[in-house]
């Protein structure tokens, strides 16, 4: 599901790296907003308050804000010229490198909240928020710009002009596609759902406070792992086929 792309990649495989991702995002999401009381998987938000605080002459007060955006998408520049940079690299898989940094900084908040209390929360949401950036630029580039995966606001909108575009036969013809897309948007919003209904069972009901995003990391790695072992033995398979 992360190496395929272009003509060779199906449904099935956005529907895979669909499920996985949103249902880390929404995890995330509950996690950093538990936390902190700000969201962490999109800049909506942040750049209304941004707005909000200019428009008052509040300008210090508003740079946090504008420092959470840069982050967000200073993330998704790092996750995009990762890929970029190995593209021409055949036998890598280019978007294992922006998977496992965005797993290391995961397992690295849940690791230093364990150890310390954190006395800049600020910095902690600036690194969710970078993130974040990486996914969702990673998995917009691996679905050639169909699947996106940490926040919702776009989603319900194509959502609901694809449901529309069911009731005009004779100006969309191609139901097939049109369901087929509605499914898949449908796939990454119940599970964004399921994510941060289970992310915030663990954090308040089993405790796990940020080490609940240690789940995140442990389905980002394990879905790796599983792409690339997967791959080799379909190599594997092929080749003594051929023998």
């Amino acid at each position: 599901m992360f190496r395929h792309q272009g003509k060779s990649r199906t449904l099935k495989h956005n529907l895979r790296i669909a499920t996985v991702l949103s249902f880390v995002a929404g995890t995330v999401n509950v996690t950093g907003f538990l936390s902190f009381n700000q969201l962490t998987t999109n800049v909506t938000g942040h750049f209304a308050l941004f707005i909000s605080d200019v428009a008052n002459f509040e300008f210090w007060k508003g740079t946090i804000y504008l420092l959470y955006i840069f982050s967000f998408l200073f993330g998704s520049f790092l996750s995009s010229f990762l890929i970029e940079k190995f593209k021409r690299k055949e036998k890598l898989n280019i978007f294992v490198l922006p998977t496992i940094i965005e797993s290391i900084i995961l397992i690295s908040i849940a690791t230093i909240s364990n150890l310390t209390d954190i006395k800049y929360p600020n910095i902690i949401i600036c690194l969710l928020l970078l993130a974040m950036g990486m996914q969702n630029s990673y998995v917009t580039k691996i679905s050639n710009t169909i699947v996106r995966t940490t926040h919702l606001t776009g989603l319900f909108t194509d959502l609901g002009i694809e449901l529309s575009q069911l009731f005009f036969n004779e100006s969309y013809p191609n139901r097939t596609k049109i369901k087929s897309t509605i499914k898949l948007r449908i796939y990454i919003i119940c599970f964004f759902f399921l994510g941060g209904i289970t992310g915030g069972i663990l954090y308040s009901s089993f405790g796990l406070k940020l080490n609940t995003l240690i789940l995140g990391a442990i389905i980002l790695l394990t879905s790796l792992f599983y792409d690339s072992f997967r791959y080799e033995l379909i190599k594997f398979n092929r080749k003594r086929k051929l023998l």
